[in-house]
């Protein structure tokens, strides 16, 4: 009786988006028939809406600068400046929260189905924000309420991350989900760019009055609506869901359980803590110290050149990957808390002599460290994990290859608990600015802090992952692979 062959599984192209059931990202011939537009097509509408979702984050670092002159009396006085902090910390925690939550809906949901979700969230804070700034009277407790709700567009990160992940062959991975992060960090300089501008412009259409400020706040907030029923529209008619897309429930215990995953989370405070606090804290800083800044017209409709932090942050995270390929991501990691820990200095400095070029200067330095620090901590995490696996083998026999793709596993689940734990992080560096101004009325002892903070972590990079022999404890020094 003569055998039947299955036929061949032939994969095709599809530009609607549907359920995958069949992916293989890393067979050469599969990605080259069809899985690399599909994975490119998914990553142009991923980034997309990541993008938006990092704008609705950080639209509050502009909104409360303008929110006193809007005519809302707890922004003015004594208490402005804590209060614009606290509104502005606010959706850099819930963010935060929602990082690990919205990295496990993508196996339940679907990257398609999910994307259009997340994306459709930002229609909440950006139209509630939108009706109360018209309310006068409305009390700090509702815009609290709504700078929390802008929150979900930093959660937005994890999910659109564990999402490309499965779309693209390990080699490839690096660069596009080095793409997509600092797609969804521009998000912030547009925002702080555009969102001063769109202010200025409705003030002056309606006069410089209460009124004017608060239809210029308006526009800047639903100039955003159509680009989010986009994003909706893209994601529902053309990105995929990929059934294989599972999670492993295991990995995720295991990352818990290694202290690397801990260590690194720790160093990711220092470098996204410092990104993301510092570009929502940024516009107020530069209101408070340097108010003269505001009769200075250019100046004030770019919105006191603020975005220019979050854009040279987001421009070098990617050189930060690709320099710590070529020297290792340690030794990248430690120089980089070494600067930011002078650069702090330098702020501090710029302060007491009131220069703003200095001061400028020096936020900018820091920012662009910031961007470095994220790209080569980012490199560090899956080397760890495979350099641990393959000193685990060695010592106890155990198979190579099923070390390694566990290793690979418990490094996906390491970075989604690292990603929410540095969010986290800018919570606590603009919550210090805050109570160093309420109790110290200045914020040197926070700058203090920090410069005790990145030496720190520096010193932990190199205890841990750049000593020339091993440490004793929980979690040895990797010096030996290169991390």
């Amino acid at each position: 009786m003569a055998t039947v062959e299955a036929p061949e599984f032939t994969f095709r192209y599809q530009q609607r988006g549907r359920w995958i059931d069949h992916w293989e990202p890393d067979n050469n011939e599969f990605w080259e028939n069809g899985g690399r537009q599909t994975a490119r097509k998914n990553l142009i509408f991923s980034v997309f809406a990541e993008n938006l979702g990092f704008s609705i984050w950080v639209i509050w670092a502009s909104v409360v600068t303008a929110m006193g002159s809007a005519g809302f009396h707890f922004m003015t006085g004594p208490s402005a400046v804590s209060n614009a902090l606290l509104l502005t910390s606010t959706p850099t925690l819930v963010g935060a929260a929602l990082r690990i939550p919205y990295t496990f809906a993508i196996p339940r949901f679907g990257g398609r189905a999910f994307t259009v979700f997340s994306a459709g969230m930002l229609l909440v804070p950006t139209l509630g924000l939108a009706w109360f700034i018209n309310q006068p009277q409305t009390p700090m407790w509702v815009f609290m309420v709504l700078a929390a709700l802008a929150g979900v567009g930093g959660g937005n990160f994890s999910s659109s991350m564990a999402n490309i992940n499965f779309f693209f062959p390990e080699g490839k991975k690096g660069a596009a989900l080095g793409i997509n992060a600092a797609g969804g960090n521009l998000g912030v300089a547009q925002t702080q760019l555009f969102v001063p501008l769109i202010i200025t412009l409705g003030t002056h259409i309606m006069a410089k009055n209460p009124g004017g400020f608060r239809f210029g706040i308006t526009l800047a907030v639903l100039m955003w609506i159509p680009f989010i029923l986009i994003a909706m529209f893209g994601a529902l008619r053309y990105m995929d869901s990929l059934s294989g897309a599972k999670s492993d429930g295991t990995s995720y215990k295991s990352a818990l359980g290694n202290p690397h995953t801990w260590v690194m989370a720790v160093l990711y405070v220092g470098t996204f803590g410092s990104f993301i606090g510092y570009s929502f804290a940024f516009p107020t800083l530069l209101k408070a110290n340097f108010p003269e800044l505001a009769k200075i017209g250019w100046m004030g409709t770019l919105g006191n050149l603020a975005f220019l932090g979050a854009l040279v942050g987001s421009m070098s995270r990617p050189f930060g990957g690709w320099v710590s390929d070529k020297l290792s991501g340690a030794r990248i990691t430690l120089c980089v808390f070494g600067g930011m820990a002078i650069a702090t200095l330098l702020i501090m400095m710029s302060l007491s002599a009131k220069s703003f070029p200095l001061y400028l200067i020096s936020f900018l330095l820091l920012f662009a460290l910031s961007g470095v620090g994220n790209g080569s901590t980012y490199r560090m995490i899956p080397m760890i994990f495979t350099a641990e696996a393959r000193r685990r083998a060695s010592e106890t026999g155990q198979d190579i290859g099923a070390a390694l793709i566990s290793a690979k596993r418990q490094a996906g689940a390491a970075i989604g608990v690292i990603g929410a734990v540095g969010a986290a992080g800018g919570w606590v560096l603009q919550q210090a600015l805050r109570l160093s101004g309420l109790h110290y009325g200045n914020m040197n002892p926070a700058f203090w802090g920090y410069v005790v903070a990145y030496l720190a972590m520096g010193g932990l990079t190199w205890w841990f992952y750049l000593r020339s022999s091993f440490a004793t404890g929980r979690a040895p020094s990797l010096a030996h692979a290169n991390v």
